[in-house]
């Protein structure tokens, strides 16, 4: 079956058979393709995911097998999370197909943390104070959803892509800005190669393969660049092969106030940017989520960050490029995503196979990371197009994209603001939602002061519908997917007044022959119908007088 298809459960008691419509995200799908999805959710976001215990390990002094340990553990717990993520237990887990991993909006906090005297185990201890605050906070934060309509929710969607781009950009250049290949025509040349695949088996007529096609692209890249010489694959034997994670194996975590503080700061903006993740996975997969099912997710974050210093990592979140990949493949399933963090829990597990997929070039991740990213854009602009714009919603995505983009095209913006504002501002993601939240409530929810006529950068007439373009339309006609749909769910052609003329013709024809008596629309005469064809048909070989 395939995905997206409506599913429906017949119930088994006597008396009159029901029908109970199942989720889309719970659809069900054939063992193999659900682990071929899954590892290509790992594939995506692995670069993502060990960057920041890299990062801190290394800001905190530690040794390379020390680093190694983070690693492993943030690939262990990220695969517990997605689990409880994606299944969902009692009040735990919006059951959506979101991968979780450690959140990089924590990264310079910690970093910061690190440095300042407390090493490893005051990060550990500012991330488990801070999560628990966050728990007990996650059910009257997933209460805002109020607070974001379609104006709201489609900036932060389109943020989220636009804000992943430079990461993208910046996986095809290598990611190492010291070293000697960064930006070199050779990497960037690996990451467009990746990119045309993508692009080519995204065109092929098997829907398997271009669902697969990130996952393929990234194979036949890597394969590629190993024959180069690019890919090193030396390294994958060195280490154990299987490693149980230790808890608190630096030692015992220590609690600083200022660090605690800057923390509990750094989980608003996670809390915001998992909201976000929520409610953008939802719209592209095109299921309902509440408030209950925003909490649920909330606290899924919240215990497993708590659980994270336990295991020797950080605060975890959802993972933007993620929703990407949901989006670009149509692969709704949250059973995909949990046998992906099935994967990353083996990952965590045996080192020697987590090993193997960092030795994918960059660059490969890069070419396929901009179809992705690219993607999530895309995804929000569909939510933007159904945004009314007769108000003064122009202005309040004008505002809050642009405001989203300061972070991302100019990094040190905020270098001379207090601690804290950077801290919430950093991220072109949660700058976006800030500001379309705060723009929404002060135009949308507060009306006093608004102009009647609207903004005064809106200059589009009012949007109005002509009666004669409605005139065919009937009960139970509704637009999904771009796609004019009736009430049995078939969908109902649009064509021009040429196609529809000879549509017509072509039915009056059908019935006289099958001695039928035709129906044709209000204001239609059966002649001018005939006459309107031939006269565009006008004489051709063959054709009868």
């Amino acid at each position: 079956m395939r995905p997206g298809k409506s599913l429906t459960r017949r119930s088994a008691v006597a008396g009159p058979r029901t029908t109970k419509t199942l989720r889309p995200e719970d659809e069900r799908l054939p063992i193999g393709r659900t682990f071929a999805y899954g590892l290509q959710h790992v594939l995506t976001m692995y670069g993502g995911i060990i960057a920041p215990p890299l990062i801190i390990g290394a800001a905190a002094g530690l040794g390379v097998a020390e680093q190694a340990v983070l690693v492993s553990c943030c690939l262990f717990v990220g695969g517990l999370a997605t689990i409880l993520q994606t299944v969902g237990v009692p009040f735990f887990g919006a059951q959506l197909p979101l991968v979780q991993g450690t959140s990089f909006a924590s990264v310079a906090t910690l970093v910061a943390i690190s440095q300042d005297g407390g090493g490893i185990q005051a990060v550990f201890g500012a991330v488990l104070v801070a999560a628990v605050i966050g728990f007990l906070i996650a059910p009257f934060f997933a209460r805002v959803i109020r607070f974001f309509p379609p104006v709201v929710t489609g900036v932060v969607i389109t943020m989220i892509g636009l804000s992943l781009t430079p990461v993208a950009a910046d996986w095809s250049m290598g990611g190492d800005e010291s070293a000697a290949d960064y930006a070199s025509l050779e990497n960037i040349g690996l990451a467009a190669m990746t990119l045309v695949i993508v692009l080519a088996l995204s065109k092929v007529g098997n829907a398997a393969i271009s669902r697969l096609s990130i996952l393929l692209a990234i194979v036949i890249g890597t394969l590629v660049a190993w024959a180069l010489g690019i890919a090193d694959f030396s390294q994958v034997g060195d280490g154990a092969i299987f490693a149980l994670p230790q808890p608190f194996a630096f030692g015992a975590p220590t609690f600083q106030a200022g660090a605690i503080i800057s923390m509990v700061i750094v989980v608003l903006v996670i809390l915001t940017e998992t909201t976000a993740d929520i409610l953008a996975v939802g719209e592209i997969a095109k299921t309902r989520v509440d408030s209950k099912r925003i909490a649920n997710g909330l606290r899924a974050d919240m215990i497993s960050s708590i659980a994270a210093p336990v295991f020797n990592t950080f605060t975890q979140s959802a993972f933007a490029q993620n929703v990407g990949l949901v989006a670009i493949t149509g692969v709704k399933s949250r059973f995909v995503v949990t046998a992906g963090g099935g994967i990353l829990l083996v990952l965590g597990l045996l080192p020697i196979l987590g090993r193997v997929v960092a030795a994918i070039p960059l660059p490969v991740l890069g070419g396929a990371g901009i179809v992705l990213f690219g993607t999530v854009a895309a995804s929000g602009i569909r939510t933007l197009s159904k945004v009314q714009y007769s108000g003064q919603n122009l202005i309040i995505v004008a505002a809050s994209i642009a405001f989203g983009m300061i972070p991302v095209v100019a990094e040190g913006f905020y270098e001379n603001f207090p601690a804290w504002i950077g801290t919430i501002f950093h991220s072109g993601i949660s700058s976006a939602a800030v500001m379309a939240v705060a723009l929404n409530i002060v135009f949308n929810e507060i009306k006093a002061g608004n102009s009647k006529g609207g903004s005064v950068f809106h200059a589009a007439p009012p949007r109005m519908v002509k009666t004669e373009e409605v005139r065919s339309l009937r009960e139970g006609d509704h637009y999904e997917a771009g796609k004019l749909i009736d009430a049995k769910g078939d969908e109902v052609p649009v064509v021009t007044a040429e196609q529809f003329t000879v549509a017509l013709a072509e039915h009056l024809k059908a019935c006289d022959k099958a001695g039928v008596e035709p129906e044709l629309p209000e204001g239609v005469d059966r002649r001018e119908v005939l006459e309107a064809v031939d006269d565009h048909a006008g004489p051709a070989p063959g054709r009868r007088a």
